[in-house]
């Protein structure tokens, strides 16, 4: 598998974690190595493997959560580490992604993860990677 395909799994199993409230699959695709942090919309920086667990075992608790699905995936990958770019589209909003990842032990692991209002995404075009998870 290219390191293109593999980041981009990556990112699927992140939000298939986040979809279906996989508080352990979550755990398992964070990096352990470097520092890691999170943005969630309308929330402060986290720093640190604690503060950014706790936060996703918060968030996926609540069951009662409204759905989404991920558009336009887009991996850049520099050496070890990897930025993937896509919009989260929820039914009455749109947020755009950004997930860093690491190479870690031989696997993407997610090391920053960070969520914003955004207009719809663009037209998909050739430089695009299009996928959608639901």
């Amino acid at each position: 598998m290219s390191d293109q395909a593999a980041v981009l799994f990556a990112n699927d199993a992140f939000y298939v974690a986040f979809m279906n409230h996989d508080i352990e699959a979550m755990d398992d695709l964070w990096a352990r190595i470097p520092t890691i942090s999170c943005i969630h919309p309308g929330w402060n920086h986290l720093l640190g493997r604690d503060l950014v667990i706790e936060s996703w075992n918060s968030i996926l608790a609540n069951h009662d959560g409204p759905s989404f699905t991920i558009e336009g995936a887009m991996a850049n990958i520099y050496n070890d580490m990897a930025v993937v770019i896509c919009y989260e589209e929820f039914k009455m909003a749109t947020l755009v992604a950004t997930n860093i990842f690491v190479r870690e032990e031989g696997f993407w692991r997610i090391m920053h993860h960070q969520a914003s209002a955004s207009p719809p995404p663009p037209v998909s075009g050739e430089n695009n990677q299009v996928k959608t998870i639901q």
